[in-house]
């Protein structure tokens, strides 16, 4: 069953159980491209922004407040996800996101036609134009629209998430800070370090992404709300911008503000483009953590086997009892996709074409879809990596004996070279340090006890 909705370009059939009209029916008909939803996260910014626009409206005196109330009852329905099946649009459809606009419009004064008595869809009582979008544009609405969802989204998933999983190597990090173990560099042995300071690494990287998004943030916080079509703010009040940044801020709980600039808040996207390098960032310490964990993790018995890795689930379909450091392969994959997701970004958002950028549907894609893939790999990687996560200390103590750039202590007592052709001794003859040093004669069995004490090669000043 089916109704007619019409739009400027004439009668549409829309279905009957469908609160949205003509524009949003024509979308689905004109953009039959891929699978990839207009993120709900967006569309409910936009609901947000219909909500404070009717308040700043009819505060204003240009709307009448039954209509606003109705305008606000139906746009909290949608915040509450009541009509999520109604935004069926795809990422892939005009560049300024005027479908989904129109689409969030049309949903909003069907529902509230409905509200109000009528059967639902139309345009009266309440406009999807004339009411809805009073005092907006598609151009400034969905700009407005990415960064709300953009912000939501890191206060809300990320930032906690990265907490949760700098917590627990933290955690890791302090029982194990005594551990004494190989350090490794090129993938060479190296001189000694503990294992929780290899760890404390990746705490110190975490904390520097997450200031990075921080630092990030402000700036996306600016609205665009009020320049309307091209930055000039025509069809709105004087002080729109402020007023619906403030009641937006108000409803949201976030710091809000109008941008200085519509002009750049239209035709330039350097705010989530930023965010999206600092996510990059993130996305590089989430994949070294992956693969150093990997490689500590090799074996049982061929590889490092520093750490031994929780076995989540099986990890072959012909080799039995094999187990796989499945976490780090999801969370380098994952990383993969956010290096990926920040080139599309910053692809798209150099295409700021005179007044307006017309790429927004795919940078807020990206965007949202990193934000929310580093979120929920961080907290995954905490609950089922690092919290089971264990060192074997008899391994590192195995690999730390027989290890050869403990000859380095000796630099300071016998030379760099004198030390070098102990190295080289031990190494071509199977030898340890101790023999090969004892065998060349350049120091004794106590002098050798004395200067090479891994726990004391650890820090500045420490050795004897």
């Amino acid at each position: 069953m089916s109704r007619i909705e019409t739009d400027s370009l004439g009668q549409v059939e829309v279905p009957d159980d469908a609160y949205w009209g003509a524009q949003t029916q024509r979308s689905l008909i004109n953009f039959a491209i891929g699978s990839e939803r207009m993120p709900l996260a967006v569309l409910h910014a936009l609901a947000l922004i219909k909500k404070a626009a009717a308040r700043v409206n009819d505060r204003n005196g240009d709307l009448p407040a039954d209509i606003a109330r109705l305008i606000e009852q139906a746009a909290d329905e949608v915040l509450d996800g009541e009509h999520d099946e109604q935004f069926p649009l795809v990422v892939w459809q005009t560049g300024s996101g005027t479908q989904s606009n129109m689409n969030v419009n049309e949903v909003i004064a069907g529902r509230a036609n409905e509200l109000a008595g009528n059967p639902r869809g139309g345009k009266s009582p309440v406009h999807p134009n004339d009411h809805v979008n009073r005092s907006q544009s598609s151009n400034d609405c969905f700009p407005t629209a990415m960064h709300i969802a953009t912000v939501q989204a890191v206060q809300q998933h990320l930032l906690p998430s990265i907490n949760e999983l700098s917590g627990g190597l933290a955690e890791l990090a302090a029982r194990h800070m005594k551990l004494v173990k190989t350090g490794r560099t090129h993938l060479m042995d190296a001189t000694p370090i503990t294992f929780g300071q290899e760890i404390s690494a990746f705490i110190a990287q975490l904390d520097y992404a997450e200031r990075a998004i921080r630092s990030a943030l402000p700036a996306v916080c600016e609205l665009a709300q009020g320049g309307t079509a091209v930055g000039t703010g025509l069809n709105s009040p004087h002080g729109f911008g402020e007023a619906i940044a403030a009641e937006l801020a108000a409803l949201s709980g976030l710091p809000f503000v109008t941008a200085p600039n519509k002009f750049a808040a239209l035709a330039g996207h350097e705010p989530l483009t930023t965010l999206s390098g600092a996510l990059k960032t993130l996305a590089v310490t989430l994949m070294k953590l992956a693969n150093d964990l990997r490689l500590l993790g090799s074996g049982p018995r061929a590889g490092f086997a520093e750490v031994r890795l929780p076995a989540n689930e099986p990890g072959s379909s012909i080799m039995p009892g094999k187990v796989n450091p499945t976490q780090c392969e999801a969370l380098s994959m994952l990383a993969c996709q956010v290096l990926g997701n920040d080139v599309a970004i910053g692809f798209a958002a150099s295409q700021g074409h005179l007044q307006l950028n017309v790429f927004k549907p795919v940078i807020i894609h990206n965007l949202l879809q990193s934000i929310r893939l580093l979120a929920d790999g961080c907290s995954n990687f905490q609950l089922h990596c690092i919290a089971g996560l264990e060192p074997d200390a008899g391994q590192m103590a195995a690999h730390l004996e027989r290890g050869l750039m403990l000859v380095t202590a000796l630099n300071p007592h016998i030379g760099y070279d004198k030390s070098a052709e102990i190295a080289k001794k031990a190494y071509s003859e199977g030898l340890t340090l101790r023999e090969a040093a004892l065998q060349l004669g350049y120091l004794t069995d106590e002098q050798f006890d004395a200067w090479v004490r891994p726990e004391n090669m650890l820090e500045a000043g420490k050795q004897g």
